[in-house]
């Protein structure tokens, strides 16, 4: 079977996350976010059905800016955190990073559009080795991007390094909701109904069965919330968001 073949394939069938191995996880996750830059925006409005939009702005009324008024947007993709936060608080500056070329250029496109160039900056980068100093920024925030990183802890950590004491975390991201009646409701569209619009609205649909898959098998919020502790921060808060399909988690890094 040749290169070509063999792809196309795995794009049809991903194996679940939890049955894989960090690397091949890395790989799968890049290939993924390679194919759909295109329409990521599009079908994150329909998928949502646009409460993603809210989404953000909840995390970014959580964000303070105190000391550098600099903020970092952790797996920024196509930049909708960081255009929200610098919309917002047009004091700072931020900067997004992304481990996938390709998901950088409509962000770019979009910053450009909206005339913030000047503020916001994006750059290729591995969340596990953040190119920053210790101290550089206020906020971190990462929106629906933890989940698509197998070494969560050491990711945790690199974000708490690089904010300055009394800095503040804020993570988005889906989860499965607990309640009965709701998860009822919630199951029935991720497995029935996402894959449907996905597979007429993208080149790559098996990626949006990635996505239930990533959901699915994301811990549960008091797991989470303990990995935050683990890894260093402190005063740590969950929001439950649209009846828990979402959670903002927010934490500070309160020594040095």
């Amino acid at each position: 079977m040749d290169t070509s073949s063999r792809k196309e394939t795995d794009r049809n069938n991903y194996p679940p996350v939890n049955g894989i191995g960090r690397n091949e996880h890395v790989g799968m996750v890049r290939e993924i976010f390679t194919t759909i830059p295109g329409r990521y925006d599009f079908l994150n409005r329909v998928l949502s059905l646009r409460r993603d939009v809210a989404w953000r702005r909840f995390a970014v009324r959580k964000m303070r800016f105190f000391d550098t008024f600099h903020l970092l947007d952790v797996a920024t993709g196509t930049a909708d955190l960081a255009i929200e936060a610098a919309r917002r608080h047009p004091e700072i500056q931020v900067t997004g990073i992304d481990f996938v070329r390709e998901m950088l250029a409509p962000g770019r496109q979009k910053i450009t559009d909206r005339g913030l160039a000047g503020r916001i900056h994006l750059l290729q980068a591995d969340a596990l080795e953040l190119p920053f100093p210790d101290g550089s920024f206020d906020t971190v925030g990462i929106a629906f991007g933890i989940r698509n990183i197998p070494d969560r802890l050491t990711a945790l950590r690199e974000m708490r390094r690089v904010l300055v004491p009394g800095g503040r975390v804020c993570i988005l991201e889906m989860n499965a909701p607990r309640n009965r009646l709701w998860r009822g409701l919630f199951a029935p569209y991720l497995h029935c109904v996402l894959p449907v619009i996905a597979r007429l609205f993208s080149q790559n649909p098996a990626a949006y069965l990635y996505l239930v898959d990533s959901i699915t098998h994301f811990p549960a919020p008091p797991a989470f919330l303990a990995m935050m502790e683990e890894a260093g921060f402190r005063d740590l808060a969950r929001y439950s968001l649209t009846l828990g399909i979402t959670s903002l988690y927010t934490g500070q890094r309160l020594e040095n």
